[in-house]
C-alpha cells in the first residue's frame, strides 16, 4: 500500500500539472471504488481552478477556487498517470486542464477512493477528526511523543501505527525509523527516555524525507505520476532484510505483530 513519502511524491509530482489550472473535464468512469464516488463530482469541479494540492497523512488533496477539496487515497494500487499515451482499464478518473494536460487515476484492486469535502472544514473530515500532527510537521517532537506516550505499556511500534498519536505513520517506515533511532519496536513506548525519544522523532523525519527523496519505496503497483519507480526500497536496512547482516554487525530478524511484519536487529535495537 502506498505510504506517506508515496502520496507526498504523488502530490508533488501533480503539483505542476494542476496548480493554477481550470479543471476542463472531470469524468468519473465507475459509481464506485472502495467507496461510491460523489455523485455530484462533474458537476462541482468541473471548470474549478486548482489553487493548490496538499496531503494529509496518506491521503492526497486537491483544493479548488470553489470551495471543494478533491480528496484520493491511493488504496493499494492507485496511482496518477500525466498526460498517458493510452487509455487503460482501470483508469477510473480521467481530468484536463486548460493547458492540454490530461491525467487518469488508475487503481486495479478498486481500494483506493475519491471524495469531496469543503476546503474550510478538512479538519471535520471523518478520517481526519482524531488523527494525530504530521510526523513532517512542527508539532511532532521528543516533547510531544513524551506526553502522549506517558504511562503507555504498549510496544512503542503500536504507538507509532496509532493513527490518533501520529498521522501517516506506516509499517515500513516505523520499522526503519526505530532502527535509525536504535529502539526496540517491542519495547514499552512509556518506559523510553526523553532523550530516545528526542532521537525517534528525528528518525521518523529523516527516513521520510530521505524516502520522499529517492521517490517512494515502489512496492507492489507503485510508481510515481511521470512513471518513474520509486528507489527507497535500495535503502532499507530492516524491512524485509530478514536474515541478512545489519550495518552494526548483527543479523536482521522478523517478528509478526497483529498480522504486521515487523524487522528488527537485536543487537543494536536493545531497548
Amino acid at each position: 500500500m502506498p505510504e506517506l513519502p508515496e502520496v507526498e511524491t504523488t502530490v508533488r509530482g501533480l503539483t505542476p500539472v494542476l496548480a493554477g489550472h481550470r479543471l476542463t473535464l472531470v469524468e468519473p468512469r465507475r459509481a464506485d471504488l472502495r467507496k461510491a464516488i460523489p455523485v455530484d463530482l462533474r458537476q462541482r469541479i468541473t471548470g474549478a481552478t486548482v489553487t493548490s494540492l496538499g496531503r494529509r497523512a496518506k491521503y492526497g488533496l486537491i483544493d479548488t477556487d470553489r470551495g471543494d477539496t478533491l480528496i484520493f487515497h491511493l488504496g493499494m494500487s492507485g496511482r496518477w498517470r500525466v498526460d498517458p499515451a493510452e487509455e487503460m482499464a482501470h483508469d477510473h478518473l480521467v481530468l484536463e486542464t486548460d493547458a492540454g494536460r490530461r491525467l487518469a487515476l488508475n487503481d486495479a484492486r478498486r481500494f483506493g477512493f475519491l471524495d469531496l469535502w469543503r476546503s474550510d472544514a478538512l479538519d471535520d473530515y471523518p478520517p481526519f477528526a482524531a488523527m494525530g500532527p504530521e510526523p513532517l510537521g512542527p508539532s511532532f517532537t521528543g516533547a510531544y511523543l513524551a506526553k502522549v506516550l506517558d504511562g503507555r505499556a504498549a510496544p512503542i511500534k503500536a504507538m507509532l501505527l496509532d493513527q490518533r498519536i501520529v498521522a501517516g505513520l506506516g509499517n515500513i517506515y516505523v520499522c526503519e525509523a526505530l532502527h535509525l533511532a536504535r529502539i526496540a519496536p517491542t519495547r514499552a513506548a512509556g518506559q523510553i527516555a526523553r532523550a530516545r525519544l528526542d532521537r525517534l522523532a528525528a528518525a521518523v523525519r529523516e527516513v521520510l524525507l530521505a524516502a520522499i527523496e529517492a521517490g517512494g519505496s515502489s512496492l507492489r503497483d507503485y510508481a510515481r505520476p511521470d512513471g518513474e519507480l520509486g528507489y527507497f526500497s535500495k535503502q532499507f536496512l530492516v524491512y524485509g532484510r530478514e536474515g541478512e547482516s545489519c550495518p552494526c554487525g548483527g543479523v536482521v530478524q522478523r517478528r509478526v505483530d497483529s498480522g504486521r511484519s515487523t524487522f528488527f536487529c537485536p543487537k543494536c535495537q536493545r531497548g
